[in-house]
């Protein structure tokens, strides 16, 4: 017989002993889109919005003496934490349940929001560990607030609900960098005016905190305490090339959100938040569009059509020179992360059955993380080593950064054409291994299927 449900009596951020329900949409209160999703949804939008105010992160490092080669390593070695935090992420959601990693997710980012408040150098060991701790609450972010929301829907409809809750992630995109010109606004930015940045970001955050408690508060279900081994799971579900092709888009989404303050400054360019309206608006309504046709058309040509776009958006920031000018790329780079995210999310985290979700989920964001560990600091060293070489550094940058997604859009559409029928089918278990794991099994959980297939072969 399936477990009783059981009221938590544990405190806002326990969840050890406890994790939560794998519902039915329909029994989890208004269906996919209900109350539990619209309080996420709001979480999300708050944590963007404090995420996306650090763009201006860029003007922090250059106060403190850092130049781009320096933004770029520190961002890099950032995402050593997520990396960290994704080795066990997938195994803690898993076995307890998203709920506890979000809220305390959520804690130490603002924690580490605030802790920025005493840094005081750009080499130092304080700025590279703070970074670490924002970056490794970040993957717990969003990794538990995916798998917390894709849970709560069958396989083909991933990709639509991952796609519906990150709009609010462009809802983020929309206000942030807005109000962070507005908050370092003048000729001269000063240590006060970063020090709002943070504490802005910081309350955002909190009101985040809140909302994630409220989704996630209710009926809850005894802990799995079984231990998956992860590496033979890894190999048994590899999602194959599709990895590849998030390190590329992970190592290619985060250059505007990075360096485009410095690439703006280089033109003599005082604000960016125009670009991130444009980018938003274009990436909201890509999404919202393409929401239902993920499960029509499969992910491939998504994931072919976003990579094109993202190619084409770097060589179009070559054509900006004033303010306007900035709609020309982000139009491109909005649609094509638009599209891009939860198309590559659906294609390889479906591989994976659902109790194993989590798993997949954090993995696929894991390439994500390897894709910013290597693509910051790459782009950050090209733009040093082209200036002492005397090239123009900014075109030698998006050009070559524009020449790998290229190839790895041909590449993937090569390597995915005679695979195309099955590519984007979700995961199914071996009769084999659902009777060898025992008849506690089937009194656990359902089987989602014993049928077959040749990727599990």
């Amino acid at each position: 017989m399936p477990h009783s449900p059981r009221r938590s009596l544990d405190s806002p951020f326990a969840g050890g002993a406890a994790f939560d329900a794998q519902l039915p949409a329909a029994a989890a209160g208004g269906g996919a889109y209900g109350p539990i999703f619209w309080a996420a949804y709001v979480a999300n939008a708050l944590t963007m919005i404090a995420i996306t105010l650090l763009v201006r992160y860029a003007d922090f490092v250059t106060h403190l003496g850092g130049a781009e080669g320096q933004l770029g390593l520190i961002v890099g070695v950032g995402m050593i934490g997520s990396l960290c935090m994704r080795v066990a992420q997938g195994i803690g959601i898993d076995r307890h349940g998203p709920r506890l990693i979000w809220r305390w997710s959520m804690f130490f980012f603002i924690v580490s929001l605030v802790a920025h408040l005493w840094i005081t150098s750009a080499t130092g060991f304080a700025i590279f560990a703070v970074r670490i701790v924002m970056q490794t609450s970040l993957a717990g972010i969003f990794g538990a607030s995916i798998t917390y929301i894709s849970r709560r829907v069958p396989p083909e409809r991933m990709a639509e609900i991952i796609g519906t809750l990150g709009t609010s992630g462009f809802v983020g995109f929309l206000i942030g960098p807005q109000l962070g010109d507005w908050i370092c606004r003048g000729p001269v930015i000063g240590r006060e005016q970063l020090n709002s940045l943070f504490l802005t970001a910081a309350g955002l955050a909190t009101g985040g905190l809140i909302a994630v408690c409220w989704a996630t508060r209710g009926e809850t279900i005894t802990s799995n305490r079984r231990r998956p081994p992860v590496l033979p799971l890894v190999r048994r579900y590899n999602p194959g090339f599709v990895l590849l092709v998030a390190v590329v888009v992970g190592g290619g989404i985060t250059i505007p959100h990075t360096f485009l303050r410095t690439f703006a400054a280089e033109r003599d360019i005082s604000q960016i938040g125009f670009f991130f309206i444009v980018y938003a608006c274009t990436a909201f309504a890509a999404r919202m569009f393409a929401r239902g046709l993920f499960a029509k058309y499969g992910n491939r040509p998504w994931i072919v059509a976003g990579l094109a776009l993202l190619a084409v958006s770097m060589t179009l920031y070559l054509a900006v020179h004033q303010v306007w000018q900035l709609a020309i790329p982000a139009v491109c780079a909005g649609a094509g992360h638009a599209v891009l995210f939860p198309a590559i999310m659906a294609a390889g985290s479906t591989r994976f059955p659902e109790r194993y979700r989590g798993l997949g989920t954090t993995l696929m964001l894991s390439m994500y993380d390897i894709g910013n560990l290597i693509g910051a600091p790459l782009v950050g060293g090209s733009l040093h080593l082209a200036r002492l070489a005397g090239w123009p550094a900014y075109p030698v940058m998006f050009i070559g950064v524009a020449g790998l997604i290229s190839i790895m859009a041909a590449s993937y559409w090569w390597r995915s054409r005679e695979h195309a029928a099955t590519t984007n089918q979700p995961a199914t278990e071996t009769l084999e291994v659902v009777m060898a794991e025992g008849k506690d099994r089937f009194d656990a959980e359902p089987v989602e299927c014993a049928q077959t297939t040749m990727t599990d072969r």
